[in-house]
């Protein structure tokens, strides 16, 4: 899948041509077209558009140096004269101050922190001491450099003590330096890479979102339908029982960034969910899991089950199990899925995870630490459907309202997040990051309004936005997003009265959408083709709003405008 992302401009004071190579490789997406700076020029490009470097507008940007070449007072440091504080200050800001006059010449820029050679242990047993110490003066300059850039939505700094944590004493190589100028090993090139292409997978919405997890002797050791409860490995005093337990603690922590959990296991379903609900040593319960499919099926089946269940795309899924016949069988019948391999050696299972950059987002929003929640609501509300007679019925027993709200600083992260993720119901599918896109709602001429929808079970959260595009008294429906939680509901109804409601506040005859086709937004087509009063232009991807009026409001619904809905308004119903 493309995420949208093709060029690639790297900024250092090092040679960087191996580090272009690996982000140019077509083994890991996205496949770059990578252009580098002049070597060693890092402030002149920083201050100077007109360099090649910069045109045309590269779509992400790497600024990586070293902080002896950069800060003058830190080189005086590794000398071992003491610099005075408000001069290495003074320098990091300058160095920020650079940083961001360059950030909106590309749609996203990376900063990689500063980093030490490990060979070079500057003061010894002081160099922690405050004031004295190189390796004290380093982070503090690294946590005044992300907080000088913390404000900037473009812009992320990444840590490169990580990678070069990574490849240990290959991290450098004085001789390297002498002889190429290269003042990293190719080890630490290769992480920073993977870590650069997984960023970028996840600005364009590509993060996994769903771990299908196997669970015996994967989740606990041994075989639960043999020994039952009491009969498997969990916790205890064991090295195995204890990594089990450590790799569930891995996973629980991971729904807090919003990523679910689901079990798709061969087994005796009663068996295996009293080993959840009652072994004392489980870190994950019931209430854990957006779902499971335990049984005796096949298990590629079980998941494309599930994931309809949860409505999510295949591509959202990592699968995690012990047995490689399993996921050889998942990796062949499920090319979406993300099959990794993974440890024979149980005492592993929690680094595997933690080392995956399958989850890399660029924010977290409210929405995802409580998504879990969110879908166990979902059950709740489908048991109910099962209740009542008809569909209508089942709708108004939810009693949905929607918060109806302009884009504003507080909802623009999550309202990005969705523009970013959401690829069924979408209408134009645009990518753009959080400066991109408030800069573009503000422009003359845009609004943007978001949907915040809840029930009697609860929120489903801001789940749908929309945004007009007015000029000389035509309208244009620029983004129509919701979320696949929602849908169905009659929420993409209400965001069409809001549409055409607004639409004609603003004195706008004409309102048309563009419908930009992509591989998986075929049921915002659907609903644009089912919609009474939208026109569908023949040969085209075009349709128009042909009815004076508004579109109905779905008697089940209830909206209520916030307080920063824009000033022109129509009147709740």
């Amino acid at each position: 899948m493309s995420t949208g992302i093709s060029t690639f401009a790297l900024i250092t004071d090092f040679t960087a041509e191996p580090l272009a190579d690996y982000l140019r490789s077509p083994a890991e997406a996205p496949t770059l077209a990578v252009r580098t700076a002049p070597f060693d020029q890092v402030t002149q490009v920083l201050l100077d558009s007109t360099v090649a470097v910069w045109n045309p507008r590269p779509d992400a940007v790497l600024i990586w140096t070293r902080p002896e070449r950069q800060l003058a007072s830190f080189a005086q440091a590794t000398a071992f004269q003491r610099p005075a504080p408000q001069a290495l200050w003074q320098e990091v800001e300058a160095f920020a101050a650079h940083v961001r006059r360059a950030a909106d010449r590309a749609r996203y820029t990376f900063v990689a922190t500063w980093t030490m050679p490990p060979h070079q242990r500057g003061w010894g047993m002081l160099n922690m001491r405050p004031g004295l110490g190189l390796a004290h003066h380093l982070m503090q300059l690294n946590l005044r450099l992300a907080e000088a850039l913390a404000d900037l939505p473009n812009v992320y700094v990444l840590d490169a003590a990580r990678w070069t944590g990574l490849a240990g004493r290959r991290a450098h190589d004085p001789k390297l330096w002498l002889m190429s100028k290269m003042a990293f090993g190719l080890e630490v090139l290769q992480e920073a890479a993977a870590d650069l292409k997984a960023a970028l997978r996840g600005l364009a919405g590509q993060a996994k979102k769903l771990i299908v997890l196997d669970l015996d002797d994967t989740l606990w050791g041994g075989i639960v339908g043999e020994g039952g409860t009491a009969g498997i490995t969990l916790g205890g005093h064991s090295p195995t029982g204890e990594a089990f337990v450590e790799f569930q603690r891995a996973l629980k922590a991971l729904t807090q960034r919003g990523i679910l959990l689901a079990i798709v296991s061969k087994n005796d379903e009663a068996v295996a969910l009293e080993a959840i609900d009652q072994h004392p040593a489980m870190v994950l319960r019931r209430a854990d899991f957006a779902g499971w499919r335990v049984n005796w099926q096949d298990k590629a089946q079980n998941i494309v089950e599930l994931v309809e269940a949860l409505n999510l795309g295949l591509e959202a899924v990592v699968f995690i199990d012990d047995n490689p016949a399993e996921r050889a069988r998942v990796r062949a019948a499920l090319p979406q899925v993300t099959v990794p391999e993974w440890p024979a050696d149980k005492l592993h299972y929690a680094r595997a995870l933690l080392e995956a950059r399958d989850f890399d987002t660029p924010a977290l929003t409210a929405e995802d630490a409580r998504r879990t929640k969110m879908y166990q609501s979902e059950q709740q509300r489908q048991a109910l459907r099962q209740q009542v007679a008809s569909l209508d019925d089942w709708l108004a027993s939810l009693e949905l309202v929607i918060q109806v709200e302009a884009l504003n600083e507080v909802n623009l992260v999550r309202a990005t997040q969705l523009l970013n993720k959401t690829n069924q119901l979408n209408l134009a599918t645009r990518r753009l990051g959080e400066a991109e896109f408030w800069d573009w709602a503000h422009s003359p001429g845009q609004a943007v309004w978001t949907f915040d929808v809840s029930d009697r079970f609860g929120r489903y959260g801001l789940t749908g936005l929309a945004s007009l595009t007015t000029a000389g008294g035509a309208a244009s429906l620029t983004d129509f997003v919701l979320s696949c939680r929602v849908m169905g509901r009659g929420v993409e109804q209400a965001i069409l009265h809001v549409i055409t409601e607004q639409a004609s506040a603003r004195g706008c005859a004409d309102l048309t959408a563009f419908f930009q086709p992509t591989e998986r937004n075929h049921p915002c087509r659907e609903l644009l083709d089912s919609a009474s009063g939208f026109e569908h232009m023949p040969g085209t991807d075009l349709y128009r709003w042909a009815w004076p009026g508004g579109y109905p409001l779905p008697a089940h619904i209830r909206l209520q405008w916030s307080a920063s809905a824009p000033a022109v308004a129509a009147s709740p119903p």
